[in-house]
């Protein structure tokens, strides 16, 4: 960077750039187990998102905390988008 490019900025610590924010709530996820017809909330953590080519390669799957049954679901744009925003953790499927 040139010294042009910089005169007349200021820089701000990460401390004071933070400053204003306040603690953000966990975000969870209602879900229901198709095994023992459970309902309940789980954390991003609970949760994984599988992305693959096709719509039967899109899902997402947890294990219910209630019976302990591994859980399939297909997962659609609108889920898509909710679960990678509330940071559950992706795995993407490439074709060969």
């Amino acid at each position: 960077m040139s010294e042009s490019a910089t005169s007349g900025v200021r820089g701000i610590s990460v401390a004071s750039a933070f400053a204003g924010m306040r603690s953000v709530a966990p975000v969870v996820f209602r879900a229901g187990c198709p095994d023992c017809r459970g309902r309940f909330e789980l954390a991003a953590s609970a949760l994984r998102l599988t992305i693959g080519a096709t719509s039967r390669t899109t899902f997402y799957s947890f294990t219910c905390p209630e019976c302990g049954a591994a859980v399939r679901k297909p997962a659609g744009e609108r889920i898509v988008e909710l679960l990678t925003g509330g940071g559950v953790r992706t795995l993407r499927l490439h074709s060969m």
